[in-house]
């Protein structure tokens, strides 16, 4: 596909109509220059323009042709021109990639978030990451870590390379303009974007202040969760998910820093160009947005109610099959229409771990307390659900409530099989909700043996049961 017009790198230059590519986990191409790329083969002597072959792998080699992830990348300079890694400083010491009893804390305790605000400091989206909890080790290549950010400056003079894994980010609140060596994305708030282990980009804040999520994913990818019975439409369709097409600069730029993340601290090195060299680019491992709006969400139509796995958009599954290293699912505008039943989520116990965030709206199981950009999480097997205001307000509907739409809301969840500690700093944080658990206390029992008081005599209840009649 043929890109845009090649052009200088400025975060106040996106254009409003940026292309795209259409279609998740294809086989893309993409010059910015006609006849850019190589054809008939990927790495000849001399590449057209007399541009660098770099190939960049998201899996090993010999991973079986269905799930191997990779892209060769036609470039200005390779990315291999730059001074030595040194460790950046002063360090971001609110950044873990090794979750262990030394650094972090587990607790099966419910806790929940209030919004960050945005410092008044000078603060990037690098600077501005900061993780929360996660599980497992980015150096064994299994885990995952959950990451806030706010910031509210752009990214200047440098770019970022995430060597951990891939970043799922879930902006909350301001536009994300977003460049990467295949191209340019802009992600709004109602979006997410994916950039796999590896790719450098940078992130512009069109808007000023920006804050939002991050799920990281160690030795994994995301893909589409398999539907099942549900056949072969639904929930997210892969077209639409939009992958970039070329752009590049070719200026120079003394003193570029590549910030490169690996083992969860932070390495610098510098080097006279742009990471954003690439003039063409074909493969399968690239930068992704999707759309939430766009999800088609399935539900309940008689009775009872789903399970949340019903609604989610991308998963990172593990060996074992349907249990996933972490699955992305959202709870978007939908109806309710099931009958003689409590609609809300159910209260539950769950083997799996569950972080919460919401990015505008209410959420349909907490009254109060749950904001825009605050965030929970309930860990493996703490009890959990709707709070003493949503259940009361649903059983006074009665059954009678009749069909209505949950509107304006986009709540999501990370859900891991894995275990997480949490970091200091997010159980210190004064955003911490120490009254999370008041939210519970006011339930009471609305048991009612209808004034019947029996002896349990043990052939009482014999004579009872085969009578067919029911013993309180």
């Amino acid at each position: 596909m043929a890109a845009q017009s090649v052009g200088e790198m400025d975060g106040g230059n996106f254009p409003s109509d940026l292309a795209y590519q259409s279609g998740f986990n294809n086989h893309f191409s993409s010059e910015a220059i006609p006849g850019a790329l190589p054809q008939l083969q990927n790495s000849p002597l001399i590449c057209p323009y007399g541009l660098y072959a770099e190939q960049i792998s998201g899996t090993s080699f010999t991973s079986p042709r269905k799930v191997n992830m990779c892209s060769w990348l036609y470039r200005i300079k390779p990315s291999v021109t730059h001074e030595p890694f040194r460790p950046r400083l002063p360090k971001n010491e609110k950044l873990i990639s090794e979750f262990n009893a030394s650094n972090c804390s587990s607790t099966p305790t419910q806790l929940r978030w209030r919004p960050a605000e945005v410092p008044d400091s000078p603060l990037d989206f690098v600077d501005g990451l900061y993780t929360v909890c996660g599980a497992g080790s980015s150096f064994l290549r299994h885990g995952f870590a959950i990451h806030m950010y706010t910031a509210n400056k752009s990214m200047e003079n440098c770019a970022f390379c995430n060597a951990d894994g891939d970043f799922l980010i879930v902006p909350q609140s301001g536009r994300l303009w977003i460049i990467t060596e295949c191209g340019r994305l802009e992600v709004s708030p109602g979006e997410i974007v994916v950039l796999p282990q590896g790719f450098r980009f940078v992130v512009y804040l069109p808007d000023g202040p920006s804050r939002g999520y991050v799920a990281e994913i160690f030795g994994s990818h995301f893909q589409l969760p398999d539907l099942g019975p549900i056949g072969a439409n639904g929930l997210a369709a892969p077209r639409d998910f939009l992958a970039p097409v070329a752009w590049f600069e070719n200026i120079s730029r003394p003193g570029y820093t590549i910030v490169q993340k690996y083992g969860g601290e932070l390495f610098t090195a510098i080097q006279d160009f742009s990471p954003f060299n690439v003039v063409a680019w074909h493969g399968n491992y690239v930068p992704y947005k999707y759309d939430l709006s766009k999800f088609c969400p399935y539900n309940t139509v008689l009775f009872d109610h789903s399970d949340p796995s019903i609604n989610t958009v991308l998963t990172a599954p593990t060996d074992k099959p349907g249990v996933a290293l972490l699955d992305f699912v959202i709870f978007p505008p939908r109806w309710l229409v099931s009958e003689h039943t409590f609609r809300p989520p159910y209260y539950h116990r769950n083997c799996m771990s569950e972080f919460m965030g919401l990015i505008y709206g209410g959420y349909e199981a907490k009254a109060d307390g749950f904001l825009p950009g605050g965030a929970s999480l309930h860990n493996c097997m703490t009890p959990h659900g709707p709070d003493t205001k949503t259940y009361e307000a649903t059983i006074a509907r009665g059954n009678e409530a009749g069909p209505y739409r949950i509107t304006d809301t986009m709540a999501f969840m990370f859900e891991s099989s894995l275990i997480p500690r949490v970091c200091s700093w997010a159980l210190e944080s004064p955003c911490m909700d120490h009254d999370y658990y008041q939210c519970w206390i006011g339930l009471k029992s609305h048991f009612t043996s209808e004034g019947t008081t029996r002896d349990m005599d043990p052939q009482k209840v014999k004579t009872d049961v085969e009578n067919g009649r029911q013993t309180v």
